[in-house]
């Protein structure tokens, strides 16, 4: 089903531009950021009994770490994008990456044919989630984005260069279909469900 009127109109103010057909779609930061440094703080006794004190610090600190939603020597992966032609960006948040992914081709109206596995996460993310059964790319987001370009592999260079983690993950197309691979698996993307974080801490501090 799609949106009505007043709904698409609200979320394609959330999102900036739009994504055209034949765009590249590029993640910078690795999914589950902020989420994962929810856990690592507010569950450290508990993750104790499974982590060294080592993996723990760097878990907390992912969010600090590897956030994309900043600038490195005065430059920021958007107004790289531009440079480089980007149509459109939206902020990883609540709901995580498949969230945001819905959002932006949503409020553009087009198709995705997306490969997962190509998605940047950090191992903290990968074990951590798996403790608590939590789907990663469902885990809150925040300090990562997502851009879409027709020169995502020369973004993902010059972004690497200057020390951000991102990767080209797929294209907008035509059409509505909305395509999920993994390996040899495959299935559409659905609109967005409840943030996996909030299955794991009730209240946190931003």
């Amino acid at each position: 089903m799609r949106l009505g009127k007043a709904a698409m109109e609200a979320l394609q103010a959330e999102v900036t531009g739009r994504l055209l057909p034949g765009d590249e779609i590029v993640v910078v930061g690795p999914a589950g950021l902020k989420g994962t440094s929810v856990i690592a703080k507010e569950k450290e006794q508990e993750l104790t009994k499974y982590f060294s004190k080592g993996f723990l610090a760097d878990g907390k600190n992912l969010y600090k770490a590897w956030r994309a939603d900043i600038k490195k020597e005065g430059i920021s992966p958007w107004n790289l994008g531009l440079e480089l032609g980007a149509h459109s960006l939206y902020e990883i948040g609540e709901g995580g990456f498949l969230a945001a992914l819905w959002k932006m081709a949503e409020a553009s109206e087009v198709g995705l044919s997306v490969d997962l596995r190509k998605v940047p996460m950090r191992q903290e993310t990968i074990e951590i989630s798996e403790i608590f059964s939590v789907n990663p790319y469902r885990l809150y987001g925040k300090g990562a984005i997502l851009i879409g370009t027709p020169s995502g592999e020369e973004l993902v260079f010059k972004l690497e260069k200057l020390g951000f983690m991102a990767a080209v993950i797929g294209q907008a197309e035509k059409g509505i279909a909305r395509k999920l691979y993994s390996g040899e698996n495959f299935r559409y993307l659905e609109r967005p469900s409840k943030d996996e974080l909030k299955g794991v801490v009730t209240t946190w501090q931003d």
